[in-house]
């Protein structure tokens, strides 16, 4: 540590010209003198047990665990099983959230103090205790490899995003092998450009036709699918780029495209395809996100439809034409089919960069958010932006820039003490020092405040955070280098990074604010930049780069945040694990916060969460204001965002970060490839550096599957049939009707909606399942008795051919249409239409408790019990008589039993948040034991299954976080945040 340590301040002195250096002075934000952090929190001891859903195996379990009561469960067991260190049930295993909190601030305030970072040693210690409290409250989280390496015995990486280089040799493509691998078995990932490589139509120096570059793509994703299944921390993760004028081009963009017409092809004879499955190891190019690298020549060509040439990797010739028109579709195409590649804006990117006279931006790391120069790497570290509004509803921008400073000045420290995976990027990492501050929950912050994702008051908002990020970042960074030295690689750059620095003090500057929230927080923000410039034209800067917006995936949850990075709210019910097991149905916390900030009074508030927690969206909601609808607007379900809502969003922020944007922009299944040119056209003009696109269910591996042992059957029978026949043969799978027999039972009810009267007759099958329905409502030969006998055969064919009843129970509930109003039903007092009001009676004829109940249906006595009990479902250990009329009902299935009780600390930390959010009894309810995670809640809500793998580790669906997928139930990603 300390040869490093000198070896940083013998390169800094040129920086600064021998200035004296004091150190910095770190001011206190949080704590108190005198008192230590963790003093001022309650602590408790947890059982941490996981296990995977779908096995049932018991893959984790650390007993007596210590947390601070704040933290949730969620958290607690992400953390217990990821970050802590030492073998289970050795006394060299971590046992709480003190130990790994001090294993790494310990580390980080020695290796300050060592390399001459504070003024004083009060100034150390209040780093030490306000790096301390701000981890312990999460405030904000390092990235994952800090939590894994720091203060262990193995080399102490705290990197997780790194690019590489690889040259037109031999020798470079395998040391490129090489070290690819090393990240990998880190737990890391790294991108790189192959462009270098010549291609596949020009000659080779013995007189042969080179491989091309696709032709060694094969070998680095054999390699990273290798390690991979090894049992890395997580998925290799890694990024191939390729530049548009590559005369291979048209073969890297339409390779994964047609990988996945063979995944097709395999999945319909049977094999196992699904993520993770057995057979899809026999698939190429999954290991990698692809993206092409255009240029500004190429997208106006595009525009302009004229040709573009392909030019040789040996002497810039141009060696082919193409119609960029024609090209720039088949990239649109191709992420139509299977979501690669993505676009990479080479001259934005790198007129933004600040080391250009070093060489240029060529890739990304595998998310795209870290863009820097070849064979160098970035630590990460992500602010909660939910702990910097007041109870006021009101964002405290100075606090936000203290730990912005803070946070600057830690992660500039790790890179004294840090270990490389090569010798080389650890150079270029220690004469750069590249560093990637960004935030998580932006989503939840903006529906708090009231602001819409999709609007100019949230984009306003987003983009003045952004900036006072981004400017407190390099202000710090300045000041650092007054005091420990600039960057090596500064003295050649100081022209081409004080440039970008008067771009991003532009940028700032044509902010327009629309309320006095954004505005207050860009006054900030302009004072910051302007201390920026003045500050670094006297020191320079200790970075050269200091801001990224990651995913924010495992540490967003270990900051227990609703939203990770840039994203909206992906739904607006959480799933919510509880101490001791089960699980929790939970309206996020922040719409009642947002309901109240919007103007509504208390009744109403409970009124529509209530609805919320029945429907899982906001459409129609009642008292809710259709203007009020796009505060609640979240990435998926009944009113999801645009695409041009996620590109908005990013081009607002762009401006202010030193690197790009982790995230997908998501389209409906029934986008068009055109929609993607334009999302893809569109992101070059609003000056995005890097964009990717993802269409529901254009990926095989990605939806909900029962895996091998349906692959299995299938194959098993397709050997069969073939055995038996020798021609082909096409199987075409058609629902059977079951018919009803002759004789059936049947109830009637008569009923009035509104003041009309009518009758509606059920009739079942012998196992008591509803088999069809007849409605008679207005005179024999009337336009509306004609009307309603079409729709009651067309609902009985219906359920005769095996749609469930709940599904028509979804559709037809809430519809509203005269005659309305008041019913003769004590169940069903008040109907919207008729359809509301009849199937809300087969509901409550037909259907299971649990299942109606997710629907929000209840009779009349399970209302009343509710009020009475705080619960609908019957005692049924000492109710008899209940259980014995719930037994005479002819229902299709049993009555389910209650979920687990929750722990009395989970049902403290409940009952606290509705209390202070305001959100009523609807805020917490129980949940079916197959739901695992908020992706199968949503689909539960929506009837549709969401786009996401399986978690290898678990078993739990994922959900999106940022271009990667994050696990609810462990923490795993599939990416590199």
């Amino acid at each position: 540590m300390t040869e490093i340590g000198n070896r940083s301040s013998r390169s800094s002195k040129a920086g600064t010209n021998g200035a004296a250096r004091k150190g910095v002075h770190i001011e206190r934000i949080y704590t108190t003198p005198g008192v230590h952090p963790y003093d001022e929190v309650t602590w408790e001891n947890r059982d941490v047990v996981q296990q995977n859903w779908k096995t049932g195996e018991t893959i984790f379990e650390q007993r007596g665990v210590e947390y601070p009561d704040f933290w949730s469960v969620n958290a607690s067991t992400i953390v217990t099983t990821k970050y802590f260190r030492g073998a289970l049930g050795s006394d060299k295993r971590e046992t709480g959230l003190k130990q790994l909190i001090d294993r790494v601030v310990l580390t980080y305030a020695a290796a300050g103090k060592s390399n001459g970072y504070f003024a004083t040693a009060d100034d150390a210690e209040i780093f030490e205790h306000e790096l301390t409290y701000a981890l312990l409250h999460q405030v904000f989280s390092f990235n994952s490899p800090v939590w894994f390496n720091v203060g262990t015995n193995s080399p102490q990486q705290v990197s997780a995003c790194f690019i590489l280089a690889v040259d037109d040799s031999m020798d470079s493509i395998l040391n490129w092998y090489k070290e690819e691998g090393k990240i990998f078995q880190g737990g890391s990932g790294a991108g790189l450009n192959l462009s270098r490589i010549r291609s596949s139509k020009e000659l080779l120096s013995s007189g042969g036709t080179a491989s091309g570059p696709v032709s060694f793509m094969r070998g680095a994703d054999a390699s990273a699918g290798t390690i991979k299944s090894g049992g890395a921390t997580r998925r290799a993760a890694k990024m191939v780029v390729l530049d548009v004028d590559h005369p291979d081009i048209e073969e890297f963009v339409e390779t994964k495209a047609r990988e996945e017409d063979k995944i097709r092809a395999l999945r319909d004879a049977g094999f196992d395809m699904d993520l993770g499955g057995k057979d899809i190891v026999s698939v190429q190019y999954q290991n990698a996100n692809n993206s092409v690298r255009v240029n500004d020549e190429f997208m106006k060509a595009v525009e302009g439809g004229t040709e573009f040439g392909l030019r040789s990797r040996l002497d810039g010739s141009v060696i082919e034409t193409v119609d960029a028109r024609g090209l720039f579709a088949k990239i649109a195409k191709a992420a139509w089919e299977c979501a690669d590649p993505g676009i990479q804006y080479d001259d934005t990117i790198n007129a933004w960069h600040t080391n250009p006279e070093t060489g240029r931006i060529t890739a990304s790391n595998p998310c795209s958010e870290y863009m820097s120069l070849d064979n160098s790497s970035c630590n990460l570290a992500s602010l909660n932006l939910l702990k910097f509004l007041r109870d006021d509803d009101t964002f405290d921008g100075v606090t936000f820039q203290k730990v912005v400073e803070l946070v600057i000045t830690a992660m500039d420290i790790s890179i004294c003490f840090a270990d490389f995976p090569t010798e080389a990027i650890g150079q270029t990492t220690r004469d750069y020092r590249q560093l990637g501050i960004g935030y998580a929950n932006l989503g939840a912050l903006l529906m708090a405040t009231g602001h819409g994702y999709d609007s100019e008051g949230g984009r306003s908002l987003a983009a003045s955070i952004t900036s006072l990020l981004t400017g407190a970042a390099y202000k710090r960074s300045a000041e650092m280098a007054g005091v420990v030295g600039a960057y090596a690689g500064y003295a050649r750059n100081a022209d081409a990074h004080q440039r970008v620095m008067r771009k991003h003090q532009a940028a700032n500057d044509d902010i327009r604010t629309l309320d006095a929230m954004d505005g207050d927080i860009h006054r900030l923000a302009t004072k910051a930049w302007d201390d920026v410039v003045k500050v670094g034209a006297q020191h320079g800067y200790r970075n050269a780069q200091a801001s990224v917006l990651a995913p924010t995936g495992t540490i967003g949850f270990m900051m227990d945040c609703d939203t990770t990075g840039i994203e909206p709210d992906f739904s607006l019910v959480k799933f919510k694990k509880l101490v001791g097991g089960g699980s929790m149905q939970i309206v996020n916390l922040t719409i009642p916060r947002a309901l109240k900030k919007l103007g509504y009074q208390q009744e109403s508030i409970e009124a529509i969460v209530e609805y919320i927690a029945d429907k899982g969206h906001v459409i129609d909601a009642p008292g809710l204001k259709p203007e009020h609808y796009e505060v609640f607007d979240t990435a998926m379900g009944a009113r999801s965002i645009s695409a041009m809502g996620h590109v908005r969003m990013m081009a607002a922020t762009q401006p202010f970060l030193s690197g790009a944007i982790s995230k997908t922009v998501n389209l409906p299944e029934d986008a068009t490839v055109d929609e993607i040119q334009d999302v893809y056209l569109q992101g070059w003009k609003l000056g995005l550096k890097a964009l990717a696109v993802y269409r529901d269910n254009c990926k095989v591996g990605q939806p909900l599957s029962d895996g091998g042992s349906t692959a299995k059957d299938k194959k098993d029978a397709a050997d069969t049939a073939a055995a038996e026949v020798k021609v082909e043969k096409v199987i075409e799978y058609r629902p059977v009707r079951r018919r009803l027999p002759k004789r059936r039972a049947s109830q009637t009810t008569s009923f009035a909606v509104g003041g009309a009267e009518g009758y509606l007759t059920a009739g079942t099958y012998d196992d008591a399942q509803l088999g069809e329905i007849f409605l008679k409502f207005g005179k024999q030969g009337s336009t509306l008795a004609g009307v309603m006998d079409a729709f009651s055969i067309a609902v009985s064919i219906g359920l005769q051919y095996g749609v469930p009843l709940e599904t028509f129970v979804e559709k037809f509930t809430n519809l509203r249409f005269e005659p309305a109003g008041l019913t003769d039903d004590p169940d069903v007092r008040m109907a919207q239409s008729i359809m509301d009001y009849v199937f809300r009676r087969l509901a409550l004829d037909y259907l299971d408790f649990d299942t109606r109940s997710f629907m929000g249906i209840h009779t009349a006595e399970e209302r009343a019990r509710q009020l009475e009990t705080g619960s609908y479902e019957a005692d049924t250990d000492d109710d008899e008589d209940i259980e014995d009329e719930l037994s005479s009902l002819q229902q299709s299935a049993p009555v389910a039993k209650k979920a687990p009780e929750p722990a009395k600390s989970e049902k403290h930390e409940l009952d606290a948040d509705a209390v202070k959010s305001g959100a009523g009894a609807a805020s917490a309810r129980e949940i079916s034991g197959d739901v695992h995670s908020s992706a199968e809640l949503l689909e539960r809500f929506g009837g549709i299954k969401a786009d996401a793998p399986m978690c290898m580790t678990c078993g739990t669906k994922m959900r999106p976080a940022g271009s990667c997928y994050v696990c609810e139930g462990c923490g795993s990603t599939s990416g590199c945040s």
